[in-house]
């Protein structure tokens, strides 16, 4: 397994950290993921407070296993609160849960709007006095909210890492990755297999369309050849599925000319197979009167219709108004034809017949969601 620097936490993880949020059945569980997890070389264990009882079976397994404390990196997170007393109180149980005298890196869960944002500004002063008296040592957030408002709280400059959503069927984020890298972060990418396209269960179509290699191989090298990003979440609720990483533990260098070419036929594939109905995801058409998120209504169109990724396209898009702020945004059967976005966008797209399209295509029955996904 290779490591790198956290940013500027300079603590030294893994290439893979493991994501607690899947180990809830017991703590002998989620204990057998962690031992086959340190075999690996993974030393990055990230939880949250939401995860129900995850943090104790994490203390648990701390004990069984008996890991050493300074090669082991712990994430926990707890959401904002309009209480900065709550959010203390929040980081109080949760050290006091994993049974450590300090957690190592303490993340603001879900900085998915503005507010979010203003609660944790306004929750420094006394989060800093935390960290001042040793229950925490770093500090940083996850968000799922619109790049506007991760660059925001990057500008900041009071966070040492983020937990984002980037990958290579979506790349929004760029200009995050490019400023969280500028001030020294640690970056930390959310569920590069699952919300990167469930890229564990690819559609045939995208395996030939990513061919000589497997659409999650194309990812993890596209992730792990960035020398910016420092680590990426792999969830696993059996040790078994852990196997998988085998494969890829050291395989961060370059990306191979075979490799990049790979990766732009993905993106001229989708162009060729769109033809004028193609979204190429500039957001000009935003805001919408009736708050469809219009772009990735459209980008998950786009997978479907490219790369057969109908699958991933209906596990998204029942998302939407299922999941708050952590999966914003209206259905496009909400559409009223009202015109607004039309004149904003550049390429002339015909967003109400696309967005009702993409409804009938992608539109079924909720899943269960699981926290911070």
């Amino acid at each position: 397994m290779h490591y790198r620097q956290y940013g500027r936490t300079g603590r030294s993880i893994s290439r893979f950290s493991l994501g607690l949020m899947r180990c809830l059945d017991s703590a002998a569980q989620l204990e057998a993921v962690i031992a086959a997890a340190w075999q690996l070389g993974i030393n990055h264990f990230e939880t949250a407070q939401s995860y129900g009882p995850s943090e104790a079976y994490l203390a648990t397994a701390l004990r069984s296993l008996q890991l050493p404390r300074d090669q082991v990196v712990i994430t926990t997170k707890i959401l904002p609160d309009r209480d900065p007393q709550q959010m203390v109180d929040a980081v109080l149980r949760s050290r006091d849960r994993l049974g450590i005298d300090r957690i190592d890196c303490l993340a603001l869960h879900g900085l998915n709007q503005p507010e979010h944002l203003q609660q944790a500004i306004a929750a420094l002063p006394v989060l800093q006095a935390l960290q001042a008296d040793g229950v925490f040592q770093h500090l940083g957030f996850s968000s799922h909210g619109d790049r506007e408002l991760i660059l925001q709280a990057i500008a900041t400059d009071a966070f040492d890492f983020v937990s984002l959503h980037y990958y290579l069927l979506f790349q929004r984020h760029a200009p995050v990755i490019e400023a969280a890298a500028a001030r020294n972060l640690g970056i930390f990418i959310i569920s590069p297999v699952d919300k990167g396209g469930l890229l564990h269960q690819p559609s045939q179509q995208l395996i030939a369309d990513c061919h000589p290699f497997s659409p999650l191989a194309l990812n993890y090298r596209f992730l792990l050849s960035d020398r910016r990003i420092t680590t990426l979440s792999f969830g696993a609720a059996k040790p078994e599925e852990l196997a998988v990483l085998q494969d890829f533990v050291d395989a961060d260098q370059p990306l191979s000319p075979e490799e990049t070419d790979a990766i732009a036929r993905l993106e001229q594939v989708r162009q060729q197979r769109l033809g004028t109905d193609y979204c190429q995801q500039c957001y000009a058409c935003l805001p919408c009167p009736e708050a469809i998120n219009i772009p990735e209504v459209l980008r998950l169109r786009n997978l479907a219709i490219a790369h057969d990724m109908q699958a991933y396209g209906q596990y998204r898009y029942r998302m939407f108004e299922n999941a708050g702020h952590w999966f914003p945004g209206q259905r496009g059967s909400r559409c009223t034809d009202c015109g607004d976005c039309l004149p904003r966008c550049p390429h002339h797209l015909p967003i109400a017949d696309l967005v009702r399209d993409a409804d009938q295509r992608l539109a079924g029955a909720p899943r269960r969601r699981l926290w911070g996904d």
